[in-house]
């Protein structure tokens, strides 16, 4: 018992040291000397995109996470490949944004050809997509000199992206694997406040629950009445919002109190009120003092450095769908 001890931690202490060797590598000042304007290109198009299409903001914020989820924030899921990240179920007919990468990274290829990554272009497009969505305090600083990865899986992408089926124990379980606590995993579920999802996501909830009980019954009654109006029985195209409480995407706490009333579209959302832990967590972000959007801002910055390759890891690639 006391060998296999020692053993893990010495393989939790490689692994913090290889992961702190890494994020080391990583600084905002990266192409300071290589692509000086590269930041604010970025940023550029981002703004550009976003006045024209405010939906944009949550979708772009949603890929980095998926990104990061799956062989760290390596641009992984931009590969056009066979059974690529794009083909998972959490994936597949959802993301958006793709175009908006191509743009920027064409951008920048007039600006600095070969220098810029596609890993650090997605890291910067979600920043500077909540900054241009509005979100007074939500900004974080993100280190930059990722590289790019040339391997792209659905099959890892659907064992590593927390489902929405997922329960209490298995949502931590998720983010623990990632370097998260479970504070942190709340506050990132927070994302949810903004955004849409696929009826499809939730037939399952509404329909064929279990043995029985055909709709969840953590769901407020006439919440599931609504839904049921949007998302009709087989229902797995139409888009519906994350909030349903207001008409326009907003940033604000309410994610936690739609929780904490049984009004979320997920029954991951749900578990979090599921336990102590979780619940107490879900009371202090539902305040009116929330700490919310600060914690959150710091939780993205972490997520940003998630498996990062530098130095000559991976690749910096001329076509972010494709592998040099």
């Amino acid at each position: 018992m006391g060998s296999r001890f020692v053993s893990t931690m010495a393989s939790l202490l490689f692994m913090a040291m290889v992961l702190e060797s890494a994020i080391a590598q990583l600084s905002t000042n990266h192409y300071a000397a290589s692509c000086p304007g590269g930041k604010a290109k970025v940023a550029e198009v981002v703004n550009t995109w976003i006045e024209n299409d405010r939906t944009l903001a949550p979708s772009l914020l949603r890929m980095h996470f998926h990104d990061c989820f799956v062989r760290g924030c390596e641009a992984s899921v931009l590969l056009d490949v066979p059974n690529g990240e794009k083909f998972a179920f959490g994936n597949r007919n959802s993301l958006r944004g793709f175009e908006v990468i191509d743009d920027i990274k064409a951008e920048l290829e007039v600006l600095c050809p070969g220098v810029f990554s596609c890993a650090d272009i997605i890291a910067l497009a979600a920043r500077d997509a909540m900054v241009a969505f509005g979100v007074p305090g939500l900004n974080w600083n993100v280190p930059l000199g990722r590289r790019d990865g040339n391997v792209s899986s659905a099959a890892e992408a659907n064992s590593n992206l927390p489902p929405p089926s997922a329960n209490f124990d298995s949502l931590k379980t998720l983010f623990a694997g990632k370097g998260f606590n479970v504070r942190e995993m709340v506050v990132l579920s927070g994302s949810h406040t903004i955004g849409v999802a696929h009826c499809r996501t939730i037939q399952s909830r509404l329909y064929n629950f279990s043995s029985t009980e055909a709709t969840d019954p953590a769901l407020r009654k006439s919440f599931a009445r609504s839904l049921k109006r949007q998302c009709p029985f087989g229902d797995t195209t139409t888009v519906i919002k994350m909030d349903q409480s207001t008409t326009i995407d907003k940033w604000n706490r309410e994610y936690f109190e739609n929780v904490l009333d049984g009004k979320s579209l997920f029954i991951s959302d749900n578990a979090l009120r599921t336990t102590f832990q979780g619940r107490h967590i879900v009371d202090e972000m539902e305040e009116h003092d929330s700490p919310f959007t600060s914690e959150f801002a710091a939780a993205m910055s972490k997520m940003s450095q998630i498996g990062v390759l530098t130095g000559s890891q991976g690749q910096i690639r001329t076509n972010c769908r494709l592998v040099n």
